[in-house]
């Protein structure tokens, strides 16, 4: 069962995530024989004792001594931050760094080691390192698990801008860039564990940029102290630095885009059987200031032995603009109660561009049946949302292709034993919904909503819906709803496309009545058209309709579009169709009605 952590603790969980992935950086710097030994919690849990070895630490043309580089390697960074940012060396060699970990869980002592090897800084100058390398990192937990990690290397390594970026040294510009890093390179590397095994791959990104934030690591460690205190729901006070920090953190950095090579990892459940996990890579877009990037995951694989498998070929999250979020928190008060959230919740919803996978296939257990299996597939799937209005998409676009499902054999559904009997045992689907607003003429542009089955059918509609004013999209929700009452269909297109569909309904019903197909269409035929005529009586092109129709329904035509334009602006709105409810024949008189089949 999974578990759940309070919000508050994963706030906090989340602010170490954002530390650590900036700091990251600063892992070589660790520290020599070191150990702390923290008081025991009111929970009577014993923090892990920590110890650090550097047997030696080689240096040429350093502007600092010994000692003070041993400090700083052995984590003493704040008291000796001047003296890292300004540091000078030809070069810098530690042959290797063990940090022991010796920690109580559960009762039971557990000792852990990781060792650092061969690490190097060249040509470091006013705390820039021209070349950062690592050679590689083992860890060994005895019976919990062990690891080896390859070669770690980065080149133009700004130590100075590090430390800036949390308040440890004044920077010359705190609201200018300053690269980071450039030309990292991860070697990845494998851990093994008694119940699973994992090989990573390389990770490689060219340049990383950041800012100083304006939150120091002091004030960022008070703040998470002040929040693990809270009993309850945090203060308005808290709460305003604490969303603040995050919409400041989401500000502060640039980097081209990051490539990764995947990982594998063959595990055992819970029942010990075997599962296996693949992600053959992962690209994340470069980071800007404001927006969350874009990731891409390419060659998923989950395989669960009875349990089922489920694969999928690419999936993409797509980018995430925060400005607005960011406007609207650095415009709020400093103190942020449930109220400013409830009156903000939409200015604060940030303009996420969608989502979209592609090859995807499941074959897992029925739930509902046993013995049976749910086999399905989709070709692809697309979300797009553009052109927020106050925390809502203007413009959305979603397709998806070939959604494949196996009929199960052994279903007592009558209809799906009837479809089987005529020979499908699949079914291959499709749909689009695509539709934008425009601001210029108030309308809602409905490019295509349709829906398709393969040797079926596809049924498409669009139009245009007119009086759609700004307040459609207004926070204020009677406004909208008096908004959304005023709209007016002016413009209907439905276009069928008859690809087996009909066939198969007047076989089932054929069946069903014990009769000829192909004398069902012509009876029904006959009925459709004398149905519609009646029905648009007094219409100019009742006949026309009426024909086309019936066309289609004989099978003499397989394509058939009827459009319906209003005859008056803006359209037909909610009061002309509250009225139909009760005489649809109202709605005859107020539309050009046509259609053609072909």
């Amino acid at each position: 069962m999974m578990h759940r952590p309070s919000s508050k603790r994963r706030l906090a969980v989340f602010a170490t995530a954002c530390l650590v992935s900036v700091a990251l950086p600063l892992a070589p710097a660790w520290a020599e024989k070191t150990k702390t030994k923290p008081a025991v919690t009111a929970e009577a849990t014993v923090p892990p004792e920590v110890t650090v070895e550097i047997p030696t630490i080689t240096s040429d043309g350093a502007n600092v001594d010994e000692g003070t580089l041993r400090d700083i390697f052995s984590g003493k960074i704040a008291d000796n931050a001047s003296a890292l940012a300004g540091l000078t060396a030809t070069s810098i060699s530690i042959p290797a760094i063990t940090i022991h970990v010796h920690s109580i869980l559960e009762g039971k002592a557990t000792d852990a080691s990781i060792t650092i090897t061969d690490i190097a800084l060249t040509d470091v100058s006013a705390g820039i390192a021209s070349a950062v390398t690592v050679a590689g990192m083992t860890m060994d937990a005895g019976d919990q698990g062990s690891g080896a990690f390859g070669e770690f290397s980065a080149s133009s390594v700004n130590l100075a801008a590090m430390l800036s970026i949390y308040g440890l040294v004044p920077s010359a510009d705190a609201n200018g860039f300053a690269t980071i890093y450039k030309d990292l390179n991860f070697a990845g590397g494998n851990f093994t564990a008694p119940e699973v095994t994992c090989d990573f791959g390389a990770v490689t990104a060219d340049e990383f940029k950041a800012r100083p934030l304006k939150t120091s690591m002091v004030e960022m460690m008070a703040l998470a102290s002040a929040l693990e205190g809270q009993d309850e729901q945090p203060s308005p006070e808290l709460m305003g630095k604490i969303v603040r920090m995050y919409a400041d953190i989401f500000t502060a950095f640039e980097s081209s885009p990051v490539h990764y090579d995947g990982f594998s990892c063959d595990a055992t459940d819970d029942s010990g059987q075997p599962v296996q996990v693949t992600i053959a890579s992962m690209d994340m877009d470069g980071m800007s200031p404001g927006t969350y990037p874009g990731i891409t995951v390419s060659g998923i694989d989950i395989l669960a032995n009875e349990d089922g498998a489920v694969s999928i070929g690419n999936f993409t999250f797509k980018p995430m603009d925060l400005s607005g979020p960011i406007a609207a928190i650095e415009a709020a008060p400093a103190a942020l109660d449930e109220a400013w959230f409830t009156a903000n919740a939409r200015a604060l919803i940030p303009a996420f561009a969608g989502f979209s996978f592609s090859d995807v296939a499941i074959d897992v257990p029925d739930p509902e049946a046993e013995a049976s299996r749910i086999v399905a597939s989709v070709g692809s799937f697309d979300l797009s949302l553009a052109d927020y209005r106050n925390g809502i998409p203007a413009t959305v676009s979603t397709n998806a292709s070939h959604i494949m499902l196996d009929l199960p054999t052994d279903t007592s559904d009558e209809q799906l034993q009837m479809l089987m009997a005529l020979g499908i045992t699949s079914i291959d689907a499709g749909f689009t919904i695509d539709a934008g607003w425009d601001e210029a003429s108030n309308t809602i542009a409905i490019n295509d909503i349709s829906v398709t089955g393969a040797d079926l059918a596809t049924v498409k509609l669009a139009g245009t819906i007119a009086n759609a004013t700004q307040a459609l999209f207004s926070s204020d929700e009677n406004e909208a709803m008096a908004a959304a009452m005023g709209v007016a269909i002016s413009h209907l297109t439905l276009d069928v496309n008859d690809m087996g569909l009909s066939d198969l309904v007047l076989a089932i019903a054929s069946a069903e009545q014990g009769g000829d197909a192909a004398t069902l269409r012509t009876v029904y035929s006959g009925l459709a058209e004398g149905t519609i005529v009646s029905m648009l009586a007094g219409a100019a092109e009742a006949q026309k309709v009426g024909a086309a129709v019936s066309a289609f329904v004989a099978g003499k035509a397989k394509q058939l579009s009827i459009d319906l334009t209003a005859k008056e602006p803006p359209g037909l709105g909610m009061m002309d169709f509250m009225a139909a409810e009760e005489d649809p024949t109202l709605l005859i008189g107020k539309v050009n009605i046509s259609a053609t089949a072909k």
